[in-house]
């Protein structure tokens, strides 16, 4: 019986910083860079990134601030251009490319086998998920690299439950102010089942208005934002944090048509944040540890629960037990770092649905 052929790995460059443990930069930043040396336009860069503009500027400004060095310099009618750092990060990252594609670390292992039958690696959990940037860390510093997250797609609330309900993710984040109120009930229980689903509470965190730099109209409520006309930038229909602002919206007695910019849609917390810091919006709604990464002023509004729902049956699995134990332990405690507004207390605790929703 002839030999299986060998399994050849190759490795993948990701830029980190080192910062005790490591910080990992977001690989599109690269392609930013160099789109951004080829075009001399950040526009044209996003554009060929496949990003827009608000979400490649965030990024840009955001791993600036995070090593300390600006990356491209943005000039009035000047177009862009990288900075020393930006062109030094692009020359590694091209040698750095260049000795990873000769080979030089390429691996070839024998699969191995059992009873005539080839083995197989050990399946990973995938997660959708409503953007979250703990949770986002802790998968990038910790879950991916221990083997226990595959994937994770961040996307809506809304959605990331349907795909769990459609078997399409093992694990669906989202957020509400607890299990058993009202906003949870109607807008979730669809796709939950309480003889079915358990919940794993991640972490509480502050959500509310994210203003310019000295919160300059002085918005201290949602009703401020459509008093004073503040060029506001909403999130994306179907995400938890969209349900919050509408819900907002009905307290005070307004409606969407009442909000400057209710139509501007952003996917992420950070894209919110970005587009603020660039002077594009006056307000928005989002995480707290979002408006202070771009050094903006933020209004605390609400505090809430994120929580990763699962199967009842796999809280015993032998991944499961791994997450809530990183949960519950240094990962989780190491991915926080310094993220403003968040709370880890009780996290990896299971809450049962059946003990919650009637």
């Amino acid at each position: 019986m002839s030999s299986s052929a060998t399994i050849k790995l190759v490795p993948e460059l990701v830029w980190g910083l080192s910062d005790g443990g490591v910080t990992a930069l977001d690989r599109r930043v690269l392609r930013l860079l160099a789109g951004v040396k080829t075009h001399a336009t950040l526009r044209a860069a996003a554009q060929e990134a496949g990003l827009s503009y608000r979400v490649a500027w965030g990024l840009i400004v955001d791993t600036g601030r995070l090593l300390g060095v600006p990356l491209v310099d943005l000039r009035q009618g000047r177009g862009a251009q990288l900075t020393e750092a930006g062109e030094q990060i692009l020359a590694a990252n091209a040698r750095a490319m260049q000795r990873l594609g000769n080979g030089v670390f390429a691996l070839e292992l024998a699969p191995a086998h059992k009873a005539g039958r080839p083995g197989r690696a050990r399946a990973r959990l995938s997660l959708a998920a409503s953007h979250d940037m703990l949770l986002a860390a802790f998968c990038e510093q910790w879950g991916k690299p221990e083997g226990i997250i595959h994937d994770v797609a961040f996307r809506g609330s809304i959605e990331s439950l349907k795909a769990f309900a459609r078997n399409e993710a093992d694990i669906a984040g989202f957020h509400a102010v607890a299990p058993s109120d009202k906003g949870f009930v109607t807008g979730f229980r669809r796709t939950l089942d309480p003889r079915r689903d358990a919940l794993i509470r991640f972490a509480e965190r502050e959500q509310g208005l994210i203003v310019q730099k000295g919160n300059p109209k002085r918005l201290s409520s949602i009703a401020d934002v459509a008093n004073q006309q503040a060029r506001f930038v909403n999130r994306q229909r179907g995400s938890g944090t969209r349900l919050v602002i509408d819900q907002l919206l009905r307290q005070a007695g307004l409606g969407p048509a009442s909000i400057r910019g209710y139509e501007t849609e952003e996917y992420t917390h950070l894209a919110v944040a970005a587009t603020i810091a660039a002077g594009q919006a006056e307000a928005g709604f989002g995480l707290k540890a979002a408006a202070a990464r771009l050094e903006l002023d933020f209004v605390p509004l609400r505090k809430e629960i994120y929580w990763l729902a699962v199967r009842s049956r796999r809280l015993d699995s032998d991944l499961v037990r791994r997450l809530r134990a990183g949960l519950a332990g240094e990962p989780l405690r190491r991915a926080l770092g310094n993220l403003a507004g968040y709370s880890i207390e009780n996290a990896g605790a299971v809450v049962e649905l059946a003990a919650t929703v009637g």
